[in-house]
């Protein structure tokens, strides 16, 4: 652990001119495994090495946790170094559901790291919820709502659950070991989180993502608005405002690369097209939507012109609506949004 954090603050080193050096750095975020892990000491150093290296504007620092690391030593020692921002791994509070997906906590440490993180002085707090376990009714998901509600949490972001080729579950599933629900039945557990949000006070700022006001993740925002961002360590991806790229997966070639001071980055060129398309998939998901102007002062496109007929079927078709320049998905269209954005490619 170590060795891969003294990589991670080399590769800082030396990627600090990939970003335009003349723009502060809003937001940190610290994701995309388990940083919770890590000794205050760890995430400290990266942040040190961050402090000294790149111009900051710090208005977020971001850190996703799991519920059983959320000790109160640990949540103070983030708050003094500056993280004010948890997003907690909560997925489910029905023991069976956790145990299902082996994960190493169960529903009470869940609720004891919420209240914890709180009464640390924790202001800004995500927790994180799965939807689509197969069952014979929505009785589990009903629950798992009325329950992360009643934590009344600033800010959750939910998904469904996929099932991936090589994880256990898509063995389970190739085995017949495992159905996974129907696209009804996640749909259905879809539009019951829309309600249960909405009559909560939840604005739904991106599809999978429900935020009360004033509360919405900055740079999850700044990442669907296309601004670029520098992705750390194994696995971690980067976009510069045209191309983008990603590091080597494995932690010892990572490790190893950055010994003998080579970046571990492979660069992936995106074409015009490209970086119109990302910019579809990623804003019609929004509540800001997809900003003609903007395509016409980025790309010189008339989206709105190049795109009628597509747009006026789905127009009629009630999946999307167009205000101001702006294409939105309606509450519909949210469950076709992939299939919408891809009709909608240049």
């Amino acid at each position: 652990m170590d060795e891969l954090v003294d990589m991670i603050c080399e590769e800082l080193l030396l990627r600090r001119n990939y970003l335009n050096p003349e723009i502060s750095v809003e937001t940190l975020y610290f994701g995309g495994g388990t940083p919770s892990l890590l000794p205050l000491e760890k995430i400290q150093q990266i942040l040190d090495t961050i402090y000294k290296n790149y111009p900051l504007n710090l208005k977020e620092i971001t850190l996703e946790a799991n519920p059983d690391d959320l000790q109160k030593e640990k949540l103070e020692g983030y708050l003094r170094m500056g993280i004010n921002r948890l997003s907690i791994g909560i997925q489910s509070f029905q023991d069976p559901v956790l145990s299902f997906y082996n994960r190493s906590h169960n529903a009470t440490e869940s609720l004891q790291a919420i209240d914890r993180a709180r009464h640390s002085g924790f202001e800004k707090l995500s927790i994180d919820l799965i939807f689509g376990f197969p069952h014979h009714d929505h009785g589990i998901w009903k629950k798992d709502l009325k329950i992360a509600l009643d934590q009344v949490p600033d800010h959750i972001s939910s998904y469904c659950l996929t099932i991936e080729p090589k994880t256990p579950l898509g063995i389970w599933s190739k085995k017949g070991k495992f159905h996974p629900a129907s696209e009804d039945f996640q749909a259905e557990q879809f539009e019951m989180l829309q309600e249960a949000m909405e009559n909560s006070g939840y604005l739904q700022y991106e599809i999978s993502n429900f935020a009360k006001p004033g509360a919405f993740s900055i740079h999850n925002s700044n990442y669907w608005k296309g601004i670029p961002y520098l992705g750390v360590g194994p696995s971690a991806h980067s976009f510069d405002g045209a191309d983008r790229g990603h590091n080597l997966a494995n932690n010892l070639q990572y490790i190893k690369s950055l010994a003998q001071r080579n970046l571990p980055y492979q660069r992936d060129p995106l074409t015009t097209s490209d970086n119109i398309n990302e910019y579809i998939l990623t804003s019609i998901r929004t509540i800001w939507g997809i900003d003609n102007n903007y395509l016409k002062k980025r790309y010189q496109l008339d989206f709105l012109a190049e795109k009628s007929s597509e747009l006026d079927l789905f127009g009629q078709q009630d999946v999307i609506t167009i205000k101001d320049q702006h294409v939105f998905l309606t509450k519909k269209g949210q469950l076709l949004a992939d299939y919408i954005a891809s009709k909608l490619f240049v």
